[in-house]
């Protein structure tokens, strides 16, 4: 497992998590994460040392800690900008206590991004992958 390729690229869901408490709304959202998500697959395709389908779940999963840290932090922020979770919030577990709701489903959500992102690896390395030398 390359991680530092991994913590590296981590930081775009830092980056994501902050920058869609209040600067991304949520009708654009899957947009930049497909981007996020593209570039991801792309870097740990060419870069890391083999399991690239593990290195891309293994993303996911941290791209959940910075996110739902960033959204939790900054709860009250996302939610005023985020009236569709909010809505959505209602018909939810612990309708009282979103935040909570947000760190257990946190998780939930990063691996099922993070299973994403090793596809999206694993068809991207398809696409690049280097041809053997011929002698």
């Amino acid at each position: 497992m390359n991680w530092k390729l991994l913590f590296l690229l981590s930081l775009l869901g830092l980056a994501m998590g902050l920058a869609t408490v209040s600067l991304i709304g949520q009708n654009v959202e899957p947009i930049f994460w497909l981007i996020v998500f593209l570039f991801c697959a792309w870097m740990i395709a060419r870069n890391a040392p083999g399991r690239l389908f593990l290195h891309g779940v293994c993303l996911g999963l941290l791209n959940c800690v910075w996110v739902t840290a960033a959204h939790a932090i900054f709860f009250h922020t996302y939610w005023d900008n985020h009236p569709q979770m909010a809505q959505m919030s209602h018909n939810m577990p612990w309708p009282d206590h979103p935040r909570r709701g947000m760190i257990i489903f946190g998780p939930v959500i990063g691996l099922a991004s993070g299973v994403v992102i090793g596809l999206l690896t694993l068809l991207v390395n398809l696409i690049v992958r280097k041809k053997p030398a011929t002698a």
